[in-house]
């Protein structure tokens, strides 16, 4: 997605141990026009399948998510990462490795949004070594459900995540893929969109 791709050499700003800020439209303020272009080309690529829900993971997954089952017309179901009072006793959950956090937590999704063979479509902000997203494939999974496809925003190729959960057969469509990041420079990869 051309698109995504001039936002982030616009607005984007790198910081050293490749962490790629967007805050002024993706995950601090929401450029909410701007998401809900994303959520129609998401919703574009995956027309022909037959998604019952989208599924991400709070808290910056959730806009994205949103704008794409909007789009879609089906509910979004967000894993939360903590484990509060007012969550039902039967739960899914996985154990996931924030990579920006550097740390590791349990997300959770009740069993009363996800059924046996429901198709689901997993929604991201960012891919980078895969770990929320391969949790959330577990709980898809845990669910008796089938992940049908994963969407992100952007993917960092560089970290190898969405080349691993492709080699697992997955479908895996990112509005931009950066394959190398500089303090001075950005390298997308080319893709027809």
């Amino acid at each position: 997605m051309k698109a995504m791709e001039e936002k982030i050499r616009k607005e984007g700003k790198v910081f050293p141990g490749h962490i790629l800020k967007v805050g002024s439209f993706l995950n601090h303020q929401l450029d909410t026009a701007f998401l809900m272009e994303v959520g129609r080309e998401i919703a574009d690529l995956y027309k022909n399948e037959r998604i019952d829900k989208v599924v991400t993971i709070e808290t910056s997954g959730v806009a994205v998510a949103f704008a794409a089952a909007v789009e879609l017309n089906v509910p979004v179901v967000y894993a939360k990462k903590h484990k509060s009072a007012n969550l039902p006793p039967d739960l899914y959950s996985a154990i996931v490795h924030s990579f920006t956090h550097n740390t590791d937590y349990t997300v959770y999704i009740s069993k009363d949004f996800l059924h046996p063979g429901e198709k689901v479509l997993i929604v991201d902000d960012f891919l980078a070594v895969g770990n929320a997203l391969n949790g959330l494939m577990e709980i898809v999974g845990q669910a008796g459900a089938e992940t049908v496809g994963i969407a992100t925003a952007i993917e960092k190729g560089f970290q190898g995540g969405g080349d691993a959960i492709r080699a697992k057969g997955i479908r895996v469509e990112s509005m931009a893929i950066i394959d190398e990041m500089t303090d001075s420079d950005i390298i997308f990869r080319p893709q027809d969109r």
